[in-house]
């Protein structure tokens, strides 16, 4: 090996940590410490509380923190915060909201608000017995059994709702599951649903002890595998979209309305049969998605995994957003299952958390669903917009202009320059380092 392992990294306080890796890993070299120490907040109770967040923490990493304005949702006018990197996106969702702006805005409509999980377990009897013992005895004992940990959740509004027991012996020997539906209201869930389900484990486990239904030897062939919820959620999913008059798709690159209009359309048609486009299809509404969902303080993990789960739940990955023109009227949207939480985690902990759900007006789970529902509608109507007439490189490589320009060292006055040369040009990295080269010449 050409490091040394290290013992009790947790229990090293953050500047123990901080040097056995520059030590270890950074010969020693202090700039290193210098770079981590840029990022820590001046407020030491405020860099306390960032360090708790998370273990090993010797720093923060800052993302920017973009706003995208005159998002026109379900009448109401919102400014989107949006933490991300990439060039471009926080610039086409502002584009795409002032585009739809005056045409009605954004519409949306929670279809189910559904979260699943499941207890895994294996046991070697019959299933018609094992069926027969849930009906008549287990799934009245595993809500009374969880009754007080789903006391706060039920005054909410939410609970339980379903326990269904389900038969994948086909898949996998002996192998069944105990299949549960909540709804947790505002929250996000996972703590939650993960405490019924490791009930619902030892209820099962109690419960098949003591009945009369199995031999000892089916008792004793049960095994509780895992108890834990999905973040494949199918039945927790909003609707965004827009439509208008195809007369009033005006676009100003110079195409007519229904070129514009049929050439998107056959975009998303292209996305929706072929999994290589619509992989990137579906990465630029997450672009859009994500940028919220962080900023909000939510598992932008879970989104993604949740929404490319779903992309595939035909048994061919395809697109998530959908289009349709029909008797002169342009319509696009998106299906998006999506589970957020508004309160719990980090929502009451990070001041910038905080923030952005003040600034969105406080909203229910159901209405942050809608908001970032919007937000990957409007990041992919940007993201076609720009692929069906101008290309995507002349918006996206403009916005990354300024990202080249730094990695270059260039000056303020070499920064303006450049605004100004790729005024009416499309950027492209070769052409910024043939000016830059030239103007550094002169």
């Amino acid at each position: 090996m050409n490091h040394k392992p290290v013992e009790g990294f947790s229990k090293l306080t953050k500047q123990g940590k901080i040097d056995w890796l520059v030590s270890e890993y950074l010969e020693g070299n202090q700039e290193y410490q210098n770079i981590l120490n840029q990022y820590w907040n001046e407020n030491a109770d405020l860099q306390k509380l960032h360090d708790e967040f998370s273990e090993n923490t010797i720093s923060n990493f800052y993302m920017p923190y973009g706003i995208a304005p005159n998002f026109l949702i379900n009448g109401k006018l919102f400014a989107l915060p949006m933490a991300v990197e990439e060039s471009s996106v926080v610039a086409a969702a502002s584009k795409a909201a002032k585009f739809w702006i005056d045409k009605g805005g954004f519409k949306t409509t929670i279809i189910n608000t559904e979260k699943l999980g499941h207890t895994h377990f294996i046991i070697d009897v019959e299933s018609h017995k094992l069926q027969h013992f849930f009906n008549f005895n287990l799934k009245k004992k595993l809500f009374e059994a969880t009754e007080a940990i789903t006391a706060n959740m039920r005054n909410r509004g939410g609970g339980i709702l379903d326990i269904k027991l389900v038969d994948k012996t086909a898949e996998m020997p002996n192998y069944y599951q105990l299949k549960a539906s909540f709804d947790t209201v505002d929250s996000m869930g996972a703590n939650f649903i993960n405490s019924c389900l490791e009930q619902f484990g030892k209820t099962l486990k109690q419960e098949v002890a003591v009945s009369e239904d199995f031999t000892q030897e089916e008792k004793n062939s049960l095994q509780i595998v895992m108890n834990i919820l999905s973040n494949f959620t199918p039945d927790c999913i909003v609707r965004a979209e827009v439509s208008c008059k195809i007369e009033d798709l005006k676009d100003d690159s110079g195409i007519s309305n229904e070129e514009f209009a049929r050439k998107f359309k056959q975009a998303v048609t292209i996305a929706e049969i072929e999994p290589f486009r619509a992989t990137t299809h579906n990465k630029g509404i997450m672009n859009g998605v994500d940028a919220v969902v962080i900023a909000t303080g939510n598992d932008f993990r879970a989104t993604e995994a949740c929404a490319h789960a779903y992309a595939s739940k035909d048994g061919k990955y395809s697109s998530l957003t959908h289009c349709t023109i029909d008797n002169g009227i342009f319509r696009f949207w998106i299906d998006l299952p999506i589970s957020v939480g508004v309160v719990g985690g980090l929502t009451n902990l990070h001041p910038l958390v905080k923030f952005s759900l003040a600034l969105l007006g406080k909203p229910s789970a159901q209405e942050l669903m809608s908001i970032l529902a919007v937000s990957g509608l409007a990041q992919n109507f940007g993201a076609l917009r720009s692929l069906v007439t101008t290309g995507i490189q002349k918006g996206h490589m403009k916005m990354h202009l300024l990202n080249i320009l730094n990695q270059m060292g260039a000056t303020e006055e070499e920064k303006q320059h450049f605004v100004t040369y790729f005024k009416d040009k499309t950027v492209s990295h070769h052409e910024v380092i043939n000016e830059f080269n030239r103007l550094r010449a002169q």
